[in-house]
């Protein structure tokens, strides 16, 4: 059996019309599987990692969009935020970026289709599918597609490794070795 690779580009035919008479010519167009994956990641967490990692294996490209709602109050600024998510992940495939508006106007004026989400628990998916199904209501040419987070991320959550590092709780492998030194320098060296 032939393998097939992973994720392909898919290919659009144009047709125009040559100068002057009925004649046609065609060329292929490669059209890039771009997917945004939204969060507050206040902070990135290896639960976010994980999800990032595995989207980047059916996608071309990814945009981590730090979401942000000024009538919240958030650990780290939208700047730190997507400083962090820059350092912790390097590759010419992801893109950070920030925006407050709406995900669908943004999803479609980056010419993506796709919203990438992740899922703990059974909790997770019934907030998640209203989103899905109130983003489709607004766009129908934006889907959204669910992953799984690894069994050994299931627990993990911003709120909670922020609760925990507040109050003397070791985050370490739980979030990226970076955040682990920001949130000590915020709140103090974990006990031990």
């Amino acid at each position: 059996m032939k393998d097939v690779p992973a994720r392909r580009a898919v290919s659009i035919h144009a047709r125009r019309r040559v100068a002057g008479g009925n004649q046609f010519s065609y060329r292929t167009v490669e059209m890039k599987k771009i997917a945004v994956y939204p969060g507050s990641f206040d902070p990135i967490t290896n639960g976010h990692i994980d999800i990032i990692t595995r989207g980047l294996r059916m996608f071309d490209e990814m945009i981590i969009l730090v979401a942000y709602n000024p009538n919240k109050s958030s650990l780290f600024s939208v700047e730190e935020r997507m400083d962090l998510v820059r350092k912790c992940l390097k590759g010419n495939n992801v893109r950070v970026d920030c925006s407050s508006g709406l995900l669908v106007d943004y999803v479609k004026g980056k010419g993506a289709n796709v919203i990438l989400r992740g899922l703990r628990a059974v909790s997770d998916f019934e907030y998640e599918f209203q989103m899905a199904l109130i983003n489709r209501r607004l766009n129908r040419d934006v889907e959204t597609v669910f992953l799984m987070t690894g069994y050994q991320w299931f627990y993990t959550s911003s709120n909670l490794i922020k609760e925990a590092a507040s109050l003397g709780g070791s985050v370490q492998g739980l979030v990226p070795d970076l955040v682990n030194e920001r949130l000590q320098q915020l709140f103090g060296k974990a006990k031990e």
